[in-house]
């Protein structure tokens, strides 16, 4: 996959030839781009198994502690984009939370919090957490993730990491360009599925983390099947584990469910 936002959505690397309009079918109104590349957001997706039976039989009282952890978070510069059920998808996950903020140090104290204070997070062990910040694609600036972006969270998401060959970042601009350019076209009969690609170095063992939001999982699915199919496959080191699973309305949701 493309690691910045010309992936799925680039019809045309010549952004003077593209309307200026926003990035999700639901966004009617103009974009300020250049406000939304100045923007400094760290993203945060934190994955979780959930230890059989130590949730106790209340879980009434367990989602309304979620409820009240989420609501705490309203009037902060701090947003839970989504809470995800992975569970059976990979056996060693059963919860994801999607969370962005200005500063690093709020999704720590959120990432702790979680852990330390709910009755859900001290029945939970971390799997996987990475970060990654928001910065301007390199070559289509109007391309930004659907987060920066404010479009409405999808139903479902599949998140993965991604490192690049050793090659790409020295090989000639203009072939990187059409690379990418090749590779967004593919994604041309899936506008339903957005993209979130933020750079990741520094931040953990990878150099971006991708996020799709889609209304539907066979969309992703085949979205992911289809883009195999371009030059950029040959520019891949490593692009697991992926996290997939459903953005859920209310907590509870997953929480009755757990054993």
């Amino acid at each position: 996959m493309a690691e910045n936002q010309d992936d799925v959505r680039q019809e045309n690397s010549d952004t003077s030839k593209q309307p200026a309009q926003a990035a999700g079918p639901e966004h009617k109104h103009r974009l300020n781009y250049k406000k939304l590349n100045a923007t400094v957001r760290y993203a945060m997706w934190s994955v979780f198994k959930v230890a059989p039976g130590k949730l106790g039989e209340d879980r009434d009282k367990v989602a309304q502690e979620m409820r009240d952890f989420i609501a705490s978070y309203e009037h902060e510069d701090l947003t839970i984009r989504g809470i995800y059920n992975v569970s059976g998808i990979r056996a060693e996950a059963d919860i994801m939370i999607w969370w962005h903020a200005e500063k690093m140090e709020d999704l720590q104290e959120a990432y702790n919090r979680f852990l330390r204070t709910t009755t859900l997070g001290r029945a939970c062990t971390g799997v996987w957490s990475q970060a990654a910040l928001h910065r301007p694609s390199e070559f289509n600036k109007s391309h930004v993730p659907s987060f920066i972006a404010e479009e409405e969270p999808k139903r479902w998401i599949a998140v993965y990491p991604f490192v690049r060959s050793y090659d790409w970042y020295v090989m000639d601009p203009a072939d990187r360009r059409r690379i990418l350019a090749d590779h967004g076209k593919m994604g041309r009969d899936y506008p339903d599925v957005r993209a979130n690609t933020v750079p990741a170095f520094a931040l953990g063992d990878y150099e971006w983390i991708l996020a799709f939001e889609g209304p539907k999982l066979d969309r992703i699915v085949d979205l992911m099947h289809h883009m195999r199919y371009t030059e950029a496959r040959l520019h891949v080191r490593e692009e697991i584990p992926f996290f997939t699973g459903r953005r859920v309305d209310d907590i509870a949701e997953i929480t009755d469910l757990l054993p």
